[in-house]
C-alpha cells in the first residue's frame, strides 16, 4: 500500500524555505533511510504543492507531517495523507 501526503504550499514558501531546508530534508532523509518515505519533492510552475510517497503506516505518515518544519513554521498551509491505488510499477 502507498499513501501520498500532499503539502499546500504558501504563497512565500521559496523566499522563506532556505532557513528551514536542512532540518526538513534531514527528517525527510530518516524517513526515507528507514524505508517509510519512497519519494518527495515540490511541483513547480508554480511552486505551490508538494508529493511526498510513502509505504508507511499512516500515523507514521501523518506524525512526519505534525513534526515537519514546514508546517510548524507555516510554509504548509495544509497538507492531506491519501491512499494511492498503484496499478503499474511498484
Amino acid at each position: 500500500m502507498y499513501l501520498v501526503l500532499e503539502y499546500a504550499l504558501a504563497d512565500d514558501y521559496l523566499e522563506r524555505r532556505a532557513a528551514l531546508r536542512e532540518e526538513h530534508l534531514a527528517l525527510a532523509r530518516a524517513a526515507h533511510d528507514r524505508g517509510e518515505l519512497l519519494l518527495a519533492g515540490a511541483l513547480p510552475d508554480p511552486f505551490d504543492r508538494a508529493l511526498l510517497v510513502w509505504t508507511a503506516p499512516r500515523e507514521v505518515v501523518e506524525a512526519f507531517a505534525a513534526a515537519d518544519p514546514y508546517v510548524v513554521r507555516g510554509l504548509v498551509t495544509g497538507w492531506t495523507v491519501r491512499e494511492w491505488a498503484v496499478v503499474v510499477g511498484g
